[in-house]
């Protein structure tokens, strides 16, 4: 794969080592100097066998400082409940309209989120929502009748983290305009969810590697045992 001249002079500043959390978050800063402001992200190789279901992991982590992307969420609900989600801060809401804007191919959306009971209807949907990544979930708490609270909780920052095909996790924590420290606490923020949601089937440390890159920046390898370290200790 051919890269560009400035991903290649970028390259050439990160050293073949596992940096220190501060460290790689001061790397990571340095090599996002493209003219947006890029996002950063955390890739993290999990010791599981992606083949097993019982070492799947899955869970949410709420970042302190958010992902610094406003998520457009769609509420599928009725009376009540729609009120809820449109005073919440919810970006679109209501039922039938939207069901026949998502029929037709519209999806201009991150995600949506349903009540129990107009799930008969949209599960109709699966087939074109599922292969989006909006299909409406009890396990990704997207499936609710607390729809207010989970609007609230994923405008201020709220992420899912879910084992993709090769056991590995990729997560946003921020972006590139985000102070040191913010990013640093998003960091360990996260990690400490991740570790919470090792399943007991997993033998061993549930962390195999940690890669902090930007949207357009290299891979910086970061050391998953200091990482872990300040977790254990409350190093937020």
């Amino acid at each position: 794969m051919k890269r560009s001249k400035r991903y290649t002079a970028n390259k050439a500043k990160v050293e073949a080592k596992k940096y220190s959390l501060d460290d790689s978050v001061v790397k990571v800063k340095e090599t996002a100097n493209t003219k947006y402001d890029e996002s950063v992200d955390l890739s993290i190789k999990l010791n599981i066998d992606p083949k097993k279901t019982d070492q799947f992991v899955r869970g949410f982590s709420n970042l302190p400082h958010g992902t610094g992307k406003t998520k457009r969420i769609l509420v599928l609900a009725k009376g009540e409940k729609e009120q809820e989600a449109k005073k919440a801060g919810a970006d679109y809401t209501g039922f039938d309209e939207y069901l026949e804007k998502l029929k037709a191919g519209w999806s201009d959306i991150d995600i949506i989120i349903a009540t129990p009971d107009v799930m008969s209807d949209i599960s109709k949907l699966g087939r074109i929502l599922g292969p989006k990544g909006l299909m409406p979930s009890p396990k990704a708490g997207t499936v609710t009748f607390e729809v207010a609270s989970q609007v609230k909780a994923l405008k201020k920052g709220k992420v899912e983290f879910k084992t993709d095909k090769t056991g590995c996790l990729h997560i946003p924590i921020g972006r590139a305009s985000f102070e040191n420290e913010k990013l640093r606490e998003n960091i360990l923020t996260l990690m400490e969810d991740i570790v919470a949601a090792k399943p007991a089937t997993v033998k061993g440390n549930l962390i195999k590697t940690v890669t902090l890159s930007s949207t357009m920046g290299p891979g910086i390898s970061v050391d998953e045992k200091e990482l872990l370290d300040h977790c254990r200790k409350g190093g937020i």
